[in-house]
């Protein structure tokens, strides 16, 4: 009876106000991991890690160019995911945005080992991911890409979007040192893993 019973509430969709705070809290998460890695001066993967990339080299902030990048993905997520979902993820991305402009005015780390920062950084960003996807939301560029193809083909999010963030990273060595550089890999290896050992088809009900 007791397991009947918790299939039962399994099946209970979220509601509004859970869905808001879970984004809240999600971007928090991630939005501080991102704050952790730039005051260090590291890299991560995705999109995040291009925005990373325009950053250094730009102008631009990191949330603005984070922002800009992943307007041309919202059409595929309006096509392929529906309109709920593109909704939460542009809620997603916007806060990301905002709250890496207001974390450095709270906080700053005037000591901060870089290989800690690379690593415990991207934990708390991939902690940040997993409340977003249970919540069907993500935070654009790759993420859309890859919960898309796990919904279509079963391929595990966690798995593409470690192929594709080795690749961000590895091909920003011209901007950071070969050290950092192997310290943002295993961040990103990290996150990535936490992704997919968290997030795999057919393991949440709603």
């Amino acid at each position: 009876m007791s397991l009947m019973k918790t299939a039962d509430a399994e099946k209970i969709p979220h509601s509004l106000a859970e869905d808001a705070l879970a984004i809240l809290f999600g971007t928090l998460l991630v939005s501080f991991g991102i704050v952790m890695l730039k005051q260090a001066g590291a890299l991560t993967g995705s999109t995040a890690g291009i925005a990373f990339l325009i950053s250094y080299i730009s102008p631009l902030s990191f949330g603005a160019a984070f922002f800009l990048i992943n307007l041309p993905f919202y059409w595929l997520a309006v096509k392929q995911m529906g309109w709920e979902f593109t909704l939460k993820t542009f809620s997603a991305v916007a806060l990301v945005s905002l709250f890496t402009h207001l974390h450095p005015l709270f906080i700053h780390f005037s000591l901060l080992n870089p290989f800690y920062a690379a690593l415990f950084g991207n934990i708390v960003m991939g902690m940040g991911f997993i409340v977003l996807f249970r919540h069907k939301a993500s935070l654009g560029g790759v993420n859309i890409l890859a919960l898309w193809l796990q919904q279509r083909i079963g391929l595990r999010a966690g798995k593409l979007q470690m192929a594709v963030d080795t690749c961000v990273v590895l091909a920003s060595l011209w901007v950071v040192s070969l050290p950092m550089l192997l310290a943002s890999v295993c961040g990103a290896v990290i996150l990535n893993l936490i992704i997919a050992m968290n997030h795999r088809p057919g393991r949440y009900s709603v």
